[in-house]
């Protein structure tokens, strides 16, 4: 059975219908490179949207089903 890799991981929990934000990828998943996931996700067809956090700044992605 193959393993997840973490982009696999991301895009389980988008799909899920959950955002995601940079501490959650990294909290839950290890991944450092939320963005990256995020713009290779988007080159296979994905659409998913980025709003940006009132006071952090930091972004939080949803998948447009």
């Amino acid at each position: 059975m193959k393993k997840m890799t973490k982009k696999d991981k991301v895009l389980a929990h988008l799909m899920s219908g959950q955002p995601i934000t940079p501490m959650e990828a990294l909290t839950e998943y290890g991944s450092f490179r939320l963005g990256a996931i995020i713009f290779d996700l988007r080159a296979e067809g994905y659409s998913i949207d980025t709003e940006i956090a009132k006071g952090t700044g930091h972004a939080i992605y949803t998948l447009n089903k």
